[in-house]
């Protein structure tokens, strides 16, 4: 009977430590997610203004007669 208890005892305690681990991990992975999320937003506005003023740059080209 103590032996159960040890082996349950070890087992609860393997559980709630990678419990905590993948609490952490998540947490972390959120952070990433979040911080990758801004980083795409960044990029998607500088895409956009990029695309406007190659659009304002090619309004200004003279239009060739051929």
């Amino acid at each position: 009977m103590d032996s159960e208890i040890a082996g349950l005892e070890h087992k609860l305690a393997t559980l709630l430590a990678d419990y905590n681990r993948l609490r952490a991990e998540n947490s972390s992975l959120r952070r990433e997610v979040l911080r990758v999320q801004e980083q795409s937003r960044a990029l998607a506005d500088k895409v956009a203004t990029a695309s406007s003023r190659l659009d304002l740059l090619l309004r200004r080209l003279p239009e060739s007669t051929g």
